[in-house]
């Protein structure tokens, strides 16, 4: 049985809903053991992320399964943008994965005694690296952490540090990913037309392809 084609404002749906299972990623709490607290920044989006990439990917394959496949230029667009976002998203939270698994593998290392606050003061000055700054109550409340996850406080506040920075990147990939499908939402609902989209410039690829391209080439 043929089905008509989506309506644009089908389509602009797809990539809404899309947008929002994105960054309901960032507001997904998980609870976090007092030994493993360093993680809690993470676990978050460590837990749903997987889900949210498995419901797009079973999204997608329906969509590109439809009779019609998708051929309309706003259908292309759309198209182009969901994957677009799904391949970035499930880059994101690969490496996501792998900063976890470097921070677990820290913590699990053997460290050599040594006066907690000279290793938390030397610390202290390495957040820098990472854009962090805690203030003294923070820190007092870290030495409580470090000892109910049985580490050295400057060993504990290192893992918290590159916790709070993987969390800050799937943060800011969760947002450009959603806030990208939205503009590409709107795109097609309000200003697509019945011309073909690929064409010379810029303006005709949809805005998560143009981010993506811009990475590649920033990355070169």
């Amino acid at each position: 049985m043929t089905t008509a084609p989506l309506t644009r404002t089908e389509l602009a749906g797809l990539l809404t809903d899309a947008a929002q299972s994105v960054s309901g990623i960032l507001s997904t709490e998980y609870p976090t053991a007092a030994d493993r607290s360093y993680l809690h920044p993470v676990l978050g989006a460590l837990a749903a992320g997987p889900q949210v990439v498995g419901e797009l990917n079973d999204r997608l394959e329906g969509f590109v399964a439809a009779e019609p496949c998708p051929a309309t230029p706003a259908g292309l667009f759309t198209l182009a943008s969901y994957a677009s976002a799904l391949g970035w998203l499930t880059e994101s939270l690969a490496e996501l994965t792998a900063s976890v698994d470097q921070i677990c593998t820290h913590v699990g290392i053997p460290t050599e005694p040594h006066d907690p606050i000279v290793g938390l003061r030397d610390h202290t000055d390495r957040v820098g690296e990472f854009d962090f700054t805690f203030s003294a109550l923070e820190l007092a409340a870290i030495r409580t952490a470090a000892e109910a996850a049985g580490l050295a406080e400057g060993d504990y506040l290192e893992a918290l540090s590159k916790s709070l920075l993987a969390a800050s990147r799937i943060t800011d990939a969760c947002m450009e990913i959603s806030s990208g499908l939205l503009e590409d939402a709107a795109y097609v609902r309000d200003e697509a037309t019945d011309h073909v989209w690929i064409g010379d410039g810029p303006g005709s690829l949809p805005t998560l392809v143009r981010s993506l391209l811009a990475r590649m080439e920033a990355a070169e």
